[in-house]
């Protein structure tokens, strides 16, 4: 019998225990997280989007597992009668300057074998009466979902399965001792034949406690959303995103109807001063001593100085958040937001400055470390899990 430890017990880790118990039902697993609650911090944290796959550079892992993830997670909500909804998104060309980037973005999403069309600004107004653009993409593969409701349902199907998870559990150390993964904890040892590392926003820190030096050093970025006022929500029938603009590294603020019936606006995104720093009043002097000696941030600073300026002075600003909203939807203005809390996203950054663009999982003797996981990895969750089981140890 094969002993499995998983660190992490977001969606990846979760999903990644849950596959170990279908596609090796003898195995023993442990599923550990300092947190006493799964889905404490990306996964919970997100917009709850389950993302078609348009961004993507064909081919890549991010492109493959994101377009089948999302027709297995659609799927496993409705085997497991999770809320969700296939309700598709606009992605708008406000001016003519962003068209030709709507175009190209077209043809990314084709070549990943999605199904996208161009429609004018008539036919995106019959979708969302209140959208002001010159012309968007219609992608009719995006929904929505609550991401900590299938993470319950995969902790809940792992532990049926015959899964121990230890939530509450910090990891101090990892000791690798003949052919055992030996993982102390502040309550005992776990002792493992086989190793996976879904630590998430902590995944860099676990791969060296495990004697893997990462490719990439994880940085936090905050991403904040608002959401619009009850009386304001008929603003939004569904999902509207701007054409995002290559040169940076985000998205840019979008209008999310999300499975509650709010409508979410956000996130931005601001250098965050913790790891899990939430707020900007959450501070961690390790976590800030760990990216400000890292000459990667640094080169990706000066790569994206302006970006980054606009982004903290929106952060500070409901006015200004508003002002990128209302480009989309006119109607919309700062007395109609209010603050709808916070995420950090678990960023990658090589040593060159530049931002790890894919998934990053890397495989050493009997362990698995992915190191980096943000969006669309909740969407990819089942079919990254299913990637990593494929290449684990016996």
């Amino acid at each position: 019998m094969t002993r499995y430890v998983v660190i992490g017990a977001g969606i990846v880790g979760l999903a990644t225990a849950h596959r170990i118990t279908l596609d090796h039902p003898d195995a023993s697993v442990t599923v550990i997280d300092k947190e006493p609650r799964v889905a404490a911090h990306q996964t919970g944290h997100n917009s709850g989007v389950i993302h078609a796959g348009v961004y993507y550079k064909p081919g890549s892992l991010k492109a493959r597992l994101c377009a089948a993830g999302r027709a297995s997670m659609v799927d496993f909500c409705a085997t497991h009668g999770i809320a969700h909804e296939v309700c598709g998104k606009l992605i708008v060309a406000a001016d003519e300057s962003e068209v030709p980037r709507l175009h190209a973005l077209h043809e990314r999403a084709v070549a990943n074998g999605l199904p996208v069309r161009l429609v004018g600004a008539a036919e995106a107004k019959e979708y969302e009466p209140e959208l002001r653009c010159v012309e968007a993409l219609r992608v009719e593969s995006t929904g929505i979902v609550d991401f900590t409701a299938v993470c319950t349902t995969l902790a809940d199907l792992a532990e049926k399965a015959g899964a121990t998870l230890r939530l509450g559990t910090a990891v101090t150390g990892i000791e690798v001792r003949g052919g055992e993964q030996i993982v102390h904890t502040r309550s005992g040892d776990v002792v493992a034949d086989v190793l996976i590392n879904c630590a998430g926003l902590q995944a860099d820190r676990v791969a060296r406690l495990a004697g893997v030096e990462p490719p990439a050093r994880i940085v936090p970025f905050r991403g904040e959303y608002y959401e619009l006022t009850p009386d304001r929500r008929g603003l939004v029938r569904g999902l509207i995103y701007p054409v995002p603009d290559p040169q940076f590294p985000f998205l840019g603020v979008h209008l999310t109807r999300m499975i509650d019936h709010t409508v979410h606006a956000g996130p931005n995104a601001v250098l965050a001063l913790a790891r899990e720093g939430y707020r900007w009043s959450k501070i961690n002097p390790r976590d800030i001593a760990d990216f400000v000696g890292y000459a990667g941030l640094w080169r990706l600073a000066r790569k994206h100085f302006r970006y980054g300026v606009t982004e903290v002075r929106r952060s500070l600003s409901r006015r200004l958040f508003a002002e990128s909203l209302a480009r989309l939807v006119p109607a919309v203005t700062e007395s109609d937001l209010i603050p709808a809390g916070a995420g950090v996203r678990a960023q990658a950054i090589a040593r060159d400055g530049a931002l790890v663009d894919d998934f990053l999982i890397v495989a050493r003797d009997r362990q698995v470390h992915v190191l980096n996981a943000p969006s669309p990895a909740a969407t990819s969750s089942l079919e990254i899990a299913k990637h990593i089981v494929a290449q684990l140890p016996g």
